[in-house]
């Protein structure tokens, strides 16, 4: 999935403002400016959009995990180079502090049915033979499962 659709999705579902969002991405250790925001935010077809790097949307997910449940005592964690959608999920996973059937019922306010064990395969170590790579239409059936949770049919 495009990283832009990702943090727009994120940013629509949880309703922050352009400054919630600098302030999230100095959390994860990258400051960055209204403009910058508005640029990543922009649609592909404006000709001042700017695609967001994977690196920078990985400072976004740590910024919001330490938003939503707190900084680490030991420091927090560089932001990856590369993101894959099985590392997104995890760490949106991790800033809503979800566990199985919390994410089980996301998907299904999308009438997207997973099983657990076909869910916990995306949190797997990728050399496992059980360990499955995330789609872009799961991941995108779970972020719109988020919108119809956090902000109701619309």
């Amino acid at each position: 999935m495009d990283n832009n659709d990702i943090l727009r999705s994120l940013r629509y579902t949880f309703d922050f403002n352009d400054f919630v969002m600098m302030d999230i991405l100095g959390k994860g250790g990258r400051p960055t400016t209204r403009e910058e925001v508005s640029n990543w935010l922009k649609r592909d077809e404006d000709e001042d959009f700017v695609a967001i790097y994977d690196k920078d949307l990985a400072c976004f997910l740590n910024g919001l995990i330490i938003l939503k449940r707190g900084p680490k005592e030991d420091g927090n964690p560089p932001a990856e180079k590369s993101l894959s959608n099985n590392l997104v999920l995890r760490k949106l996973k991790i800033a809503l502090n979800m566990k199985d059937d919390d994410m089980l019922e996301i998907f299904g306010l999308r009438g997207f049915r997973l099983s657990k064990h076909e869910l916990s395969a995306f949190f797997r170590n990728p050399n496992q033979p059980q360990y499955r790579q995330c789609k872009d239409q799961v991941l995108r059936n779970f972020l719109h499962g988020l919108q119809l949770k956090y902000r109701g049919e619309s």
